[in-house]
């Protein structure tokens, strides 16, 4: 039965055009506190509304400062509660999460007559499940020695005042080989088992998305849940539930989440672990252990000595590449598979005990570490036989205290399984995101439509209200050494100090490789400190948020980052007023799934350079000058240390991308 959402002067009207009345001067939520009118957030709830009556799929560029989140909220909340449908709202970062369920969604349900249910789900490992809990702590020093028992304890203590059951809720860390005894897990956590008390927190949270009006999740979360479904018939025509919608935002993520999601990860670790919950022969503990199985207790020790033999011939084999960790592996058989005879013997005892075990509980937990086995076993044989269409394999390698060795696989392209996935269906299915364009002259958003399989979806770029030619600033150093050139870093330190202190501090300065990061700062450290301003450094022994926390606090700091400070970092005000760019972010060209990226388009006949390379980095090069410009009081400079963007030919793609904002050459 549909709701009534808006007051009663909406009535009769269709649903885009309370959307423009609603974002108007005049409109509803001029009544909320703070509100600014920006017709380009009016332009935005107007196109995702009419997706949603049309049951039409959407892609929307809006740029920095439109407010995305409340254009595509707003109308999914009306269409959702008017037709008694259900919105899975899909983000890439927690940040987003948070804003959407904290902020955003309080603020509609005080503007909206009847409010509405709204349920944050996340991965299932992340709910404590209280059935396991007990059996845990019945089966004590069998599983567990001294130290794991007293961090069951502050488990068991923490379970009693609990909001919401989950590690966020947590205010210290479980050990994963603790807390992997006490989570939920699909065949141990069911409806059956633990669904009719109300005390299950993972159970609970399920049942009540499925009757909220929204579902907030992230991406990897709902590729999880859509191949749960595969195809269910309880859906019909659903993404994960019966008769949903999808929003999707931060979507420029998606193609490299789909990748790893629709592909292998055999990790030695991962085995590992799983074997030392049937038995750690190290601490001589785990479920083999609880039920006397003596028999499984020895093949686990010979699955343990076959698991070094069969990773040490895998790295021995392997000529890792120059630039990381990783070594594509392009034919069958890279080594024999000495392990599968293990893992048969361990999977035939995990059968003979379950027979055995007389506690329901107990049988139920060593069938589950069976069904792990038998997927380890069945993955390795997949990756060694190639026997996964249209994928690319590689071997990846880290070093240190988390030394391991992992089995990789990824679909090269990922565009026809993700049309299937969202576009080819009767719901609506909206991506949205501030970075999704890399300057095309024809088709906009052409270059994402073709990644993600939307070539036939409408695509709309909406501009943002910010004034870039009276906010930004942008110089592009045409002086500077070539960054491949030996001299290029001596050169870089020099002009990063030069806009440093035109900006009196205030800076990001992004690299592209810890490498590179690491020397400049090395050299630059005891300059910077004499200038007056405090160096921070990603990476060094202080978390991604602590080192934001400090560098919005303090404002003579300089932030030196790579990745994950490219994008997703929002600092508003004057804490940050200087955005330096080392080098175009070209991605490595030898990681295993970048390399078969290219090889595909030069295979068809493509330029990979200019079809792929080029536009990756034009992304990632929007994102980071995105970090700028915040708000609409915000003012600052944008950097690029790369003459290649004044001196090359692609350099004119890249200058097309950035804003449009006043650009400055400096020649000396």
């Amino acid at each position: 039965m549909s709701r009534s959402t808006l007051d009663s002067k909406g009535k009769g009207k269709t649903l885009p055009e309370r959307m423009v009345s609603f974002f108007g001067p005049d409109g509803i939520l001029s009544m909320s506190g703070g509100f600014e009118f920006r017709p380009q957030q009016q332009d935005m709830a107007k196109l995702v509304s009419k997706a949603l009556t049309s049951s039409s799929s959407l892609i929307v560029e809006a740029g920095t400062g439109v407010g995305k989140s409340l254009a595509y909220l707003a109308p999914s909340v009306n269409f959702a509660l008017e037709n008694d449908r259900k919105a899975v709202i899909s983000t890439h970062t927690i940040n987003l999460q948070e804003q959407l369920v904290d902020k955003d969604l309080p603020l509609l349900a005080k503007l909206i007559e009847n409010g509405f249910s709204v349920v944050l789900m996340k991965g299932r490992g992340n709910y404590l499940c209280p059935r396991r809990l007990k059996i845990a702590l019945s089966n004590g020093s069998n599983l567990f020695d001294i130290d794991d028992l007293d961090e069951l304890d502050a488990i068991r203590d923490w379970a009693e005042d609990t909001h919401d059951g989950t590690l966020s809720d947590m205010d210290f860390e479980p050990s994963m080989r603790v807390w992997s005894q006490v989570c939920s897990e699909s065949h141990l956590c069911t409806p059956r088992t633990c669904g009719h008390d109300g005390l299950c927190f993972y159970q609970t949270t399920r049942k009540q998305a499925t009757m909220a009006d929204i579902v907030v999740i992230n991406h990897t979360l709902l590729f999880t849940m859509m191949g749960a479904n595969d195809g269910s018939d309880d859906i019909g025509e659903g993404f994960i539930f019966p008769r949903d919608f999808l929003i999707i935002d931060e979507a420029h993520t998606l193609e490299n989440v789909a990748a790893k999601q629709l592909g292998l990860r055999v990790s030695r670790a991962g085995i590992r672990f799983d074997i030392n919950r049937l038995y750690d022969v190290k601490r001589k503990r785990g479920m083999f252990q609880v039920i006397r199985h003596t028999e499984g207790v020895h093949c686990v020790v010979a699955l343990n000595d076959a698991i070094s033999n069969f990773f040490g011939l895998v790295e021995s084999s392997c000529e890792f590449s120059s630039w990381g960790n990783e070594c594509r592996v392009r034919s069958r058989g890279v080594v024999e598979d000495t392990l599968a005879e293990y893992f048969l013997e361990v999977e035939k005892n995990i059968s003979i005990a379950s027979e055995k075990v007389t506690s329901d509980s107990n049988r139920n937990e060593i069938l589950d570490l069976g069904r792990r086995i038998k997927g380890w076993r069945i993955s390795i044989n997949e990756f060694l036989e190639q026997s996964l269409d249209g994928h690319v394999y590689w071997v990846e390698r880290s070093k240190g205290s988390g030394d391991n060795i992992v089995l990789n696989s990824s679909p090269s392209d990922v565009s026809d399984e993700l049309n299937d996935l969202f576009f080819n269906k009767k719901n609506a299915c909206v991506l949205t995101s501030a970075t999704l364009s890399v300057g095309e002259n024809k088709e906009p958003i052409g270059y994402f439509k073709n990644r993600v399989g939307a070539e036939s979806v409408n695509s709309v770029r909406i501009g943002s209200p910010f004034d870039y030619e009276k906010q930004m600033r942008i110089y592009l150093v045409k002086s500077i050494q070539d960054p491949r050139s030996d001299g290029y870093e001596a050169d870089l330190a020099r002009w990063i100090e030069h806009f440093v202190e035109k900006s009196k501090g205030r800076a990001f300065v992004l690299f592209t490789s810890y490498k590179l990061m690491n020397s400049v700062a090395l050299k630059m450290n005891d300059k910077i400190k004499n200038m007056g301003y405090k160096l921070l450094v990603q990476g060094k022994k202080m978390p991604r948020n602590k080192l934001l926390n400090v560098f919005r606090q303090d404002p003579s700091s300089v932030l030196f980052g790579t990745d994950s400070f490219w994008a997703g970092v929002d600092v508003p005000g004057d804490a940050l007023s200087n955005v330096i760019v080392t080098r175009l972010p070209f991605a490595v060209p030898d990681h295993p799934l970048t390399a078969s990226r290219l090889e595909a388009i030069e295979e068809s006949g493509g330029n990979s350079f200019l079809e792929y390379t080029v536009p990756e980095a034009i992304l990632k090069l929007r994102q980071g000058v995105g970090r700028l410009i915040r708000s609409s009081s915000d003012q600052g400079i944008v950097v690029v240390l790369d003459n290649r963007i004044l001196l090359k030919q692609y350099g004119k793609a890249f200058i097309r991308a950035l804003p449009n904002a006043p650009i400055e050459i400096v020649e000396d």
